[in-house]
């Protein structure tokens, strides 16, 4: 069956990206340290088309994450650190050519642009209507495979909160950023129930899987 997935790593202090974010800077002060856990990961590398890497429960845990996801949703922030009008000559996203994901994007944003397909299977499609809009094309475009909510923070508090994430796993780092984007900042939704269903531990990083209630 397919599903509704969100997995991301936060510091101890619920950050997912450091403070002064930015196209040169898309992790932020110190948000790189958030990620240090996976760079040396088999799984990781190989999406990357880098060889060799660390078979380890870390690899296995982001091996999982990755292997049944059809279609993935981000904020326009995780694609280009903007949320303003694209201009003349738009940028591309992070990640080049060829990027990692090898399925459809949608991008949620208040600005249109058309569709950038580029190599590896990945084509970009910018959704300027509203999450459900968003996850909606996603799961069409999944088929019966999965729906990555990819990030960043607000949209994945944003499906949360309009109930169509099944389940979120968050990857703990035991840092404090102190300041920068926080996974859930205020909301006016609250009585949102979830269930732990697993927890590993390993030297850089705890892996807590939930299940979003109904």
């Amino acid at each position: 069956m397919s599903r509704v997935t969100a997995n991301i790593s936060t510091s101890l202090d619920g950050f997912v990206c450091g403070p002064n974010d930015s196209r040169e800077n898309p992790l932020g002060d110190g948000g790189e340290r958030l990620h240090e856990w996976v760079y040396d990961l088999a799984s990781w590398r190989g999406i990357h088309g880098i060889d060799g890497g660390e078979t380890s429960r870390d690899d296995e845990i982001f091996a999982a994450s990755i292997e049944n996801v059809g279609a993935v949703v981000m904020g326009r922030r995780m694609f280009d650190n903007d949320s303003g009008p694209w201009g003349e000559d738009p940028y591309d996203g992070h990640w080049g050519e060829n990027p990692p994901f090898g399925v459809p994007v949608f991008v949620l944003t208040h600005h249109a642009r058309e569709p950038l397909e580029l190599e590896g299977g990945t084509t970009f499609t910018f959704v300027t209507d509203g999450i459900e809009s968003a996850v909606e094309s996603a799961k069409e475009a999944a088929g019966d495979a999965d729906v990555s909510v990819a990030g960043g923070g607000s949209t994945i508090q944003q499906t949360v909160e309009a109930g169509l994430l099944d389940e979120l796993e968050i990857h703990l780092v035991p840092v404090l950023l102190g300041d920068g984007v926080r996974l859930f900042g205020r909301s006016d939704v609250g009585g949102i129930d979830l269930e732990r269903t697993r927890m590993v531990e390993s030297p850089d990083v705890t892996h807590v899987r939930f299940r979003v209630r109904a």
